[in-house]
């Protein structure tokens, strides 16, 4: 068998003597690329979009390629070694060894040089570099060939005058009306990206104000750069119409809906119900939804011009009705004759019946070299149009536990177990797609607005001190005023807060805590919240996104107030039905910037603020309210409730979750990321940031945020991460070193985790990015 072996290995080595042996004679080996850009003071011009476009037109993977490189190659070039060894096996074992581990090789008359070349040189001329070129140099070596490209962008041109000539006398109105909102400006580099952009404006523009038939095809640019040196003439104008309809205005006529079952013929005869102007058709007289909600949800109103922005608003309704699985919008044309005056546009929109069940199941496993360890989970069965209206009733349950993998000496000379705890919930919520007020009106809104009941019921155990429960109810309105903008309101909210259970060893750290003692103690929580949130991250016309969303919230004011009304003191403790409730004020705010850096690369962060002042009836907050940090999608090196708050370390790790929440927090993380190969991805990332209390504790010393101390007291890791992303399911490995601790270390200097590499580093198993 040894003998086996060397035979294979030398025979191996023998075949890898030459990765060219079975290379055409007429050709060549493709050995990589280089790409050489001769910049300029006017290089600037040429966007990271268009480098990244040169770039990607040029590139072509060699043999043994690092992820998809044209240039960068692994130093073994197995496959073909492979290649050569079984050359000629197409059948039996050589062949199947042959399909998996031979490699083909890429030959220089696969690369179509030549066209890469004329490709690359158009593009610079699309972004505004008429006189750039591309050169290529193929440099031989027996019969392996690299290609040197060098890329000339040359001078840019610029945009020296815009004319829109020769549209009809209204659409030509709308033009200069909305010539704010022109993405093309005299003085910047032409581009013919930009010149599609403002096509596209004003096609839409035209189709929201009842061009139907008007589209990209209408639009004629014509550049001129032969009047002046470096600079471009543009004349916009439309194209002549041989239909007679482009530059008519359309209006609403018919409207029909059909709704067909998952299962139901295309062909097959449908009962049809009207309802004021709209005819419904379906299986059965009874529609699956009420009439008047499906009424609502037609925004093509009847005898009013036609608009994509309407037509858009229609189908998003429909589909955010959770009754539906797909929604589309057909239109006939009737021109106008003598029995109607204007032109009409007859609207069937057919609708396919969505699945009434259905289940998501989220998984989260988290593991720290503290020896803390465990899985969490969220099931979710929901529950579609269940009285008819397109309401949605969720079910959500959840799961965690943790447990210690091995114990401290101290705590295992106390005959104490290990630290086991669980945590349990359900939440049980009904969404219904328009708001129950008794004033609400009727005007068109850009998005559906919704109105939320949930209630709760919350169950955590910690091993050894207590088990708590935790109830609620809240009421919550959603709409969107706005393309990016989305309000949240919830004008009832109550939680209560019991602690049912505990255990004398509880009992003697709240008696030397009063600060958590309060805050665990049973508690109302009734309370109010707006928040607000500005997203952009759908418009894919933008480079870079931002995502902010502030929120604050008031518990026990108005209920305070009530009191005040009957005679009670504002300081006095009040109670609900025996129980005192809480009395604060929350403030939040996150945003998060996402920046392309190229097609493969993001540059990703998040800044978040938080902080609570509690007051009046009780003058600390709550346990469930206050601020804690770390874990999978924070502070990554760390567990979660393992920092803070500011400079102080529990002297028993055993319970130190408990007492480490805060009143203030501040957070920001940084990821670099970008493509590895197929769906897996990769990241370095950063993060910092800590908790603080507002008022002094003298049982939990370095807990008050001191501005001068603000650097050392921020927490600070660096890591790497794998994400394997099927775009509807994200799996994620984060590993997070810790760099920085405020806390007292035995370690000097900033850096003061170096010690042991184990205590410092955090390993987390997550389904989703982080943010």
């Amino acid at each position: 068998m040894k003998k086996i072996y060397i035979i294979l290995f030398v025979s191996l080595i023998a075949a890898s003597c030459s990765t060219t042996k079975h290379i055409p004679a007429n050709d060549y080996l493709y050995t990589g690329m280089n790409i050489k850009i001769n910049k300029n003071n006017e290089l600037k011009g040429l966007t990271d979009e268009a480098l990244d476009e040169v770039t990607a037109a040029l590139t072509y993977p060699p043999n043994n390629a690092i992820f998809g490189s044209g240039s960068a190659r692994w130093p073994i070039p197995f496959g073909l070694w492979m290649y050569n060894l079984t050359y000629g096996h197409d059948k039996g074992l050589g062949g199947f060894i042959k399909r998996m581990t031979a490699s083909t090789p890429v030959l220089l008359s696969d690369v179509n040089a030549d066209v890469r070349t004329k490709t690359t040189t158009n593009l610079l001329h699309d972004y505004g570099f008429m006189r750039g070129s591309v050169a290529k140099q193929e440099v031989t070596k027996g019969h392996k060939c690299k290609i040197f490209y060098t890329v000339n962008p040359g001078h840019p041109f610029t945009i020296d005058s815009i004319a829109y000539a020769d549209f009809p006398h209204e659409m030509d109105s709308l033009i200069k009306i909305t010539a704010k909102d022109r993405l093309i400006h005299k003085g910047h580099i032409f581009s013919i990206t930009d010149l599609g952009n403002e096509r596209d404006r004003i096609v839409d523009l035209m189709r929201s104000k009842g061009y139907y038939y008007f589209n990209s095809n209408y639009i004629l640019f014509d550049a001129d750069t032969l009047n002046t040196s470096g600079n471009i003439m543009l004349r916009l104008s439309p194209r002549k119409d041989n239909t007679g309809r482009v530059y008519k205005k359309w209006f609403t006529g018919k409207r029909d809906v059909y709704i067909f079952g998952e299962n139901t013929p295309t062909d097959m005869k449908l009962d049809s119900v009207t309802f004021k102007d709209i005819t419904f058709h379906s299986q059965g007289k009874k529609l699956i939804v009420k009439p008047e909600i499906l009424y609502d949800c037609f925004r093509l109103m009847p005898d009013k011009p036609y608009s994509s922005t309407r037509e858009d608003r229609t189908v998003s309704r429909f589909s955010r009705l959770n009754v539906f699985r797909s929604n589309n919008l057909f239109f006939t044309p009737i021109p106008a004759d003598s029995t109607h005056k204007r032109n009409l546009l007859d609207i069937r929109m057919i609708s396919t019946i969505e699945q009434r069940y259905a289940t998501e199941l989220n998984f989260n496993f988290v593991t720290k070299s503290n020896d803390q360890l465990g899985p969490s989970a969220v099931f979710t069965l929901s529950k579609r149009n269940i009285f008819g209206g397109g309401e949605l009733l969720s079910l959500n349950l959840k799961g965690s536990y943790e447990w210690q993998t091995t114990g401290t000496q101290a705590y295992k000379n106390q005959d104490k177990t290990l630290l086991n705890s669980y945590e349990l919930g359900t939440t049980l919520s009904l969404s219904i797609p328009r708001l129950l007020l008794p004033q609400e009106s009727r005007h068109e809104r850009r998005g559906t607005p919704s109105t939320m009941f949930s209630v709760n019921l919350d169950l955590l155990n910690r091993a050894h001190y207590f088990r708590m429960f935790s109830m609620g109810s809240e009421v919550t309105y959603k709409f969107q005023p706005a393309k990016y903008k989305e309000y949240e309101v919830s004008p009832f909210s109550l939680t209560y807060n019991l602690l049912n259970a505990k255990t004398s060893t509880f009992d003697s750290i709240m008696n030397v805590n009063p600060g958590l003692k309060l805050s665990l103690s049973n508690k109302f929580i009734p309370a109010q919240k707006f928040t607000y949130t500005y997203d952009n991250t759908a418009d894919k016309t933008k480079r870079n996104h931002i995502w902010w969303s502030a929120q604050i919230k008031s518990a026990g004011n108005i209920t305070s107030f009530a009191y005040k009304i009957f005679g009670q003191s504002f300081n006095k403790q009040k109670d609900i039905v025996g129980n005192p409730f809480a009395q604060f004020l929350k403030a939040t705010g996150e945003i998060r910037y996402d920046m392309k850096i190229s097609n493969t690369e993001r540059l990703v962060s998040r800044l978040f603020g938080g902080a609570i002042y509690s007051y009046g009836n009780a003058t600390i907050a709550p346990y469930s309210e206050q601020f804690y940090i770390g874990g999978a999608n924070s502070l990554r090196a760390f567990t979660i409730r393992s920092i803070g708050p500011g400079r102080y370390k529990p002297a028993d790790n055993s319970y130190s979750y408990m007492d480490q929440t805060g009143d203030l927090k501040l957070e920001a993380n940084t990821e670099y990321r970008f493509k590895l190969a197929g769906n897996m991805n990769g990241a370095f990332f950063t993060d910092a940031g800590n908790i603080w209390t507002i008022r002094k504790d003298e049982n939990r010393p370095g807990s008050q945020l001191s501005i001068s101390n603000l650097p050392n007291d921020l927490a600070w890791d660096i890591g790497v991460g794998v994400r394997y992303d099927l775009s509807y399911l994200v799996v994620r490995v984060d590993a997070g070193y810790a760099l920085h601790v405020p806390y007292e270390n035995n370690v000097s200097g900033y850096f003061n985790m170096r010690k042991s590499f184990k205590d410092a580093l955090g390993v987390h198993i997550a389904i989703g990015y982080p943010f």
